[in-house]
């Protein structure tokens, strides 16, 4: 089968690879959908905090927000998942620590991560992951919407984590795809949603997802936020946010900076603030699918293109897919051209 592979920094390309085969424990899942995200940039660039400590090596297949249909299962899998449309999650823990057996395989110190750490992913017409990760989806999510659960279940956490109630005004910096679905997810919980960015074309289209406080740093007005989402790379923001939130608010940190960024606790703990970090979607899965399936948080606007896997290397590069439109995600359908 034909599948996008890393081999180092900018090189990559789609080669043939062995079809999986469902193992103990295991599913094999056709693949429909794949989501692009920062991370596969990373990789890509070989930026990747995995690749400088040595934890993750070339060649790696990425791929970690995907959905698809199960093909097979292995032994001691229900064959009652065969045929069901399914996302999965992307954090894989080991089971046997302290950590998994808290409920936190999502934080195992031997965790595998799809497509980014220890697991091929889904850029691929097959993937085979553990069958316990496997979430399936009702018909009313479909593909699209199913390949965006494991970015919303990401912002779903930070937005709750902000432990915002209704009317409690939150300002998102970073409008792209994490921050724009804590956006919707703070909407949803009945806040009023500030979002700040840089780029106009980028407040722009959030403004056209009804969010009508969109700000750069020039214009944000001084009023007082219970909560403040770092959806953003920016270094200097974590510490603004610390004094943009209301003291006895909360701070959800969930965007990652290239570099490391300064926080001076003392201004933290003179607000009586919380700050909160947020790692994983895998708490958040569930509710996401249940959000998407009832209609209440609808995150297809922000697909801006889908592409085949041949186009997968030059979007990872920079390059915008000519027929894209305003949103922050790039999708990828995988299968083989022959397929039908």
């Amino acid at each position: 089968m034909r599948a996008f592979v890393l081999h180092g920094p900018g090189q990559a390309g789609v080669v043939d690879v062995e079809p999986p085969v469902a193992g103990p424990g295991e599913a094999v899942v056709d693949v429909a959908r794949v989501g692009l995200c920062g991370t596969d940039v990373e990789l890509y660039a070989g930026e990747l905090q995995y690749l400088r400590d040595g934890r993750s090596r070339f060649p790696v297949r990425p791929g970690h927000e995907w959905s698809g249909r199960v093909a097979a299962v292995g032994a001691g899998v229900d064959p009652g998942w065969v045929g069901r449309r399914v996302t999965g999650d992307t954090m894989l823990g080991c089971r046997a620590c302290r950590r998994c057996r808290g409920g936190r395989q999502h934080l195992c110190g031997d965790r595998q991560e799809v497509g980014i750490l220890g697991r091929p992913g889904a850029l691929a017409a097959q993937l085979a992951v553990p069958a316990r990760s496997l979430h399936a989806l009702p018909d009313t999510v479909d593909d699209a919407l199913g390949a965006l659960v494991e970015p919303g279940g990401n912002a779903l956490r930070a937005a709750r984590a902000a432990r915002l109630a209704p009317g409690d005004r939150v300002l998102v910096t970073g409008p792209g795809t994490i921050g724009l679905l804590a956006a919707m997810f703070a909407r949803r919980a009945g806040a009023e949603v500030h979002l700040l960015g840089r780029d106009p074309a980028t407040l722009e289209f959030a403004a056209s997802l009804g969010f009508d406080r969109c700000w750069t740093a020039e214009s944000l007005p001084s009023v007082p936020y219970e909560a403040v989402i770092d959806a953003s790379n920016a270094d200097s923001l974590p510490a603004r946010a610390v004094e943009w939130v209301e003291p006895g608010g909360t701070v959800v940190y969930i965007g990652l900076a290239g570099t490391p960024s300064l926080l001076d606790t003392r201004a933290l703990a003179l607000k009586d603030a919380t700050a909160v970090g947020i790692l994983s979607a895998s708490p958040g899965l569930a509710a996401t699918i249940d959000a998407y399936a009832d209609g209440s948080v609808d995150p297809r606007p922000l697909i801006a293109a889908t592409i085949g896997l041949d186009a997968v290397a030059a979007t990872l590069s920079g390059t915008r897919p000519a027929d894209a439109g305003p949103g922050p995600k790039v999708h990828v359908t995988p299968a083989d051209p022959a397929d039908p």
